[in-house]
């Protein structure tokens, strides 16, 4: 899908030849951000990233507290920042649960009831089994999988979500069938992925990076339509540009997600273009730079009127995929 992306240097140019009357307004509090997944996956691991990025470079006087609300799956911290109209000490990191938990469930929740700050980054989702594990290709591991109907376990975070789309789109792909389930977050996944509690999972790159590098787990494919750019060796013998796309590993399954930044509804014109611009300014950090590297993740920065065209795409695209995969609320 191609969107009209707006480069951080350019975004950068625009904050500064800004009126300064515009973008007068600052934090008179500690920011929070909101996090509606559990310690350790990959939103929570963004935050406090930000988090590190904006107290490193003092772009914010006023203090940064992360908070956890998972509840629901990611429901709960949607609905509290979606409530909290007018606050502009309240951030939350999103990613495509923005579209998944209402499609999938009665809860009173939708996008446009945040107020979209930009798109920061797209992330990947990569095939992972256990390093012990027989399977070294995708065509052994559907194989297997078809052998054995419904006895191997594909972990994931929450439920009709990113990880069991995936897993109903392989088994749309394949005619193989998984019994998944579902945890508060990747990173109790990867663990019992290691524990050999599952036969498999489709973390994020940032959420089982550690255990690939440990050689605790073994990346078989990339659901993307390219390979992962970066080269840089990860394991003794792996950098991300080595694992295959799934597509050309024999199982065509593509699937990316955003990740974004919103706030409530209900605040001004300055409180807003505040974010924006102090997102132009950590994305443009060799931090964050290092970080997108380290995690696999695409750079991305979209703002403003481009964003929320994207956003309503995307949320037309998940319906689709979620319709087929029979998760929509009845």
């Amino acid at each position: 899908m191609k969107i009209s992306t707006l480069s951080v240097a350019t975004c950068m140019a625009l904050t500064m030849a800004a009126p300064a009357a515009y973008a007068q307004w600052q934090p008179t509090k500690a920011i929070e951000i909101v996090v509606p997944f559990s310690p350790g996956g990959a939103s929570d691991q963004m935050a406090r990233v930000v988090q590190a990025i904006i107290t490193k470079n003092n772009l914010i006087k006023q203090p940064i507290v992360i908070q956890n609300k998972a509840g629901a799956s990611g429901a709960e911290g949607l609905i509290d920042v979606a409530s909290d109209k007018g606050n502009p000490h309240k951030i939350i990191v999103a990613s495509t649960a923005i579209y998944t938990v209402p499609l999938a469930s009665s809860v009173p929740f939708n996008w446009r009831d945040l107020n979209p700050i930009a798109m920061i980054a797209q992330d990947q989702f990569v095939l992972w089994v256990n390093a012990s594990s027989p399977y070294t290709t995708v065509k052994e591991y559907i194989a297997a999988a078809k052998q054995k109907p419904e006895a191997f376990r594909m972990g994931g975070t929450s439920s009709k979500r990113e990880d069991q789309v995936i897993t109903a789109q392989m088994e749309q792909a394949t005619g193989a069938k998984f019994t998944y389930i579902p945890y508060k977050g990747g990173g109790e996944v990867s663990t019992q992925l290691v524990g050999k509690h599952l036969e498999s999972c489709t973390n994020n790159p940032s959420e089982s990076v550690a255990q690939w590098r440990a050689n605790q787990l073994r990346a078989l494919c990339v659901f993307d339509s390219s390979r992962i750019g970066y080269k840089t060796k990860i394991t003794e013998t792996q950098a991300w540009s080595d694992i295959p796309t799934c597509k050309e590993a024999g199982l065509d399954v593509q699937y990316t997600m955003l990740r974004g930044i919103f706030m409530p509804t209900g605040v001004t014109a300055e409180q807003t273009k505040f974010y924006v611009d102090l997102f132009a300014k950590i994305v443009a950090t060799p931090e964050w730079k290092e970080y997108l590297e380290k995690n696999a993740l695409k750079q991305e920065f979209v703002t403003g009127e481009a964003f929320n065209t994207f956003l309503a795409k995307d949320e037309n695209r998940h319906r689709e995929i979620m319709k087929a995969a029979g998760f929509l609320k009845q």
